[in-house]
């Protein structure tokens, strides 16, 4: 009796369990599910979320010797895009890279499908070197968010041409009317060019958006991979209207323009939702506003993710397994300490464990996990929290920062008295934590009111 042949699916779950990316049960009831409702075996394994896109493209690649390509890090050329019509590109699921001579590189969900290859072989009369991209990749890259730049252009060379010089002499008149305000933030020019901000963000993976005025310019910046890089900036005319935008965005005052001040929104961009943190601060030329983006996909915070080696990946598992101790997370700003806490949370998250955590703000919304942010104004603070934490029978303890002696004193007996706490700190090296922790404990413990920036030398006695 001879043996059914795999299927090209089944062949890519066996290099995923052959690559310890997926189990053999998680296998059996995907295949359940596709005899009881039908549909391509990798996709139910995807959206079941037993195995990543980026795992899966991987696999596939080497499973069909392809390369595969990081199509969001990737910028295409317009040029490039017009090789192929938009409405083949979709039926295809492609996107074409780039173009070599007579070959042209084309990211594909399914580079199998030798009917598209050729399809677009015909088109455009070049070879075709398919490459794997993941679905949701190509997707996102079709809906749109990756013609945002073009698009950008488009809009800033409408409204620069609509724009006079009136509203610029207005503004430094500081002859605000708040009715035409609110109303100027409400025209399409205005709420097409956040909406595009917003888009070009997120298709960089940028963590922050920053809009800073200045004299005669209004610049616009995306922190990727913990840079500032700069962006294409929006008319200086459109300063007020802009920040205004936003401000209704976050349910933020747009009267108030001498103080600081902090809100949050929703917003939903190629299927996928984020959450913004929005701080706006006024300065000499206006109100400058941070925007920081976080996804509310929770499959994001997955451990492979974040892009440790592998011992590292190992050593971070086990060091999550122990009962008690502190685990502190160090790196500058947008370097992903945040992300890197709500992923170890996300791990620990389990029904045998209470996990309270204090933040400032609560970034990422992780479902079962007692989640609290600090209220300085009424007195909740990070170390009034911490105190109040030890009385609730925790058994994770995460601290958004250490920011001072007094909460770095009570993080690291609570860690000595049977929690395991997580926190952050601003340093540049893991090294330099070490011994800004023991500074900051050494002094809160000898009562002094605050820790010179040149402390002296201690002893061998001197407790840490």
């Amino acid at each position: 009796m001879s043996m059914r042949s795999k299927s090209f699916g089944e062949r890519i779950a066996d290099v995923l369990i052959e690559d310890g990316l997926l189990l053999p049960a998680q296998l059996d009831e995907a295949m359940n599910l596709q005899k009881q409702q039908g549909g391509r075996l990798l996709k139910i394994l995807t959206d079941k979320q037993f195995v990543s896109d980026q795992d899966m493209a991987f696999s596939m690649g080497r499973c069909l010797n392809t390369s595969p390509i990081n199509l969001p890090k990737v910028r295409v050329p317009e040029e490039i895009l017009n090789l192929i019509p938009r409405d083949m590109a979709k039926a295809h699921k492609l996107v074409p890279i780039a173009r070599l001579h007579r070959r042209l590189f084309v990211a594909m969900a399914d580079p199998t499908n030798v009917l598209a290859v050729d399809d677009l072989k015909r088109r455009v009369q070049l070879d075709i070197v398919p490459m794997i991209a993941t679905e949701r990749a190509v997707s996102d890259a079709l809906s749109g968010v990756h013609a945002a730049h073009a698009n950008m252009s488009e809009v800033l060379k409408q409204v620069s041409e609509e724009a006079g010089d009136v509203e610029v002499e207005r503004q430094k008149r500081e002859e605000i009317d708040l009715d035409r305000l609110a109303t100027d933030s409400e025209d399409a020019p205005v709420i097409k060019i956040v909406n595009l901000v917003l888009a070009q963000a997120i298709k960089e993976k940028a963590s922050d958006i920053h809009i800073e005025p200045f004299q005669r310019t209004l610049k616009l910046r995306y922190r990727i991979d913990g840079e500032l890089v700069a962006a294409e900036s929006p008319p200086k005319a459109l300063q007020l209207a802009m920040t205004s935008r936003i401000k209704i965005l976050a349910g933020l005052n747009i009267a108030e323009r001498r103080l600081p001040q902090d809100g949050a929104a929703r917003v939903r961009v190629a299927r996928t939702e984020f959450d913004v943190r929005v701080a706006t601060m006024p300065t000499q030329y206006g109100e400058s506003a941070v925007i920081r983006l976080l996804p509310r996909d929770r499959g994001l915070l997955e451990i492979g993710k974040l892009g440790l080696l592998a011992d590292d990946e190992t050593l971070l598992r086990r060091v999550l397994m122990l009962p008690h101790g502190m685990i502190v997370i160090t790196g500058p700003t947008g370097s992903g300490k945040t992300t890197t806490l709500a992923t170890m949370l996300s791990i620990l998250n389990e029904s045998t464990r209470k996990i309270l955590t204090i933040e400032d703000p609560v970034e990422y919304e992780i479902h079962g996990v007692n989640q609290s942010q600090v209220k300085p104004s009424i007195g909740l603070t990070f170390s009034n929290a911490l105190r109040a934490f030890v009385r609730q029978d925790p058994d994770v303890i995460m601290v958004g920062e250490i920011r001072d002696a007094e909460t770095a004193n009570i993080a690291i007996h609570a860690a000595l008295t049977g929690h395991l706490v997580l926190t952050t700190l601003h340093t540049e090296t893991a090294a330099a934590a070490v011994w800004r922790e023991r500074v900051s404990t050494s002094y809160c413990l000898r009562g002094a009111r605050s820790c010179s920036r040149r402390p002296r030398r201690r002893s061998a006695r001197t407790p840490a």
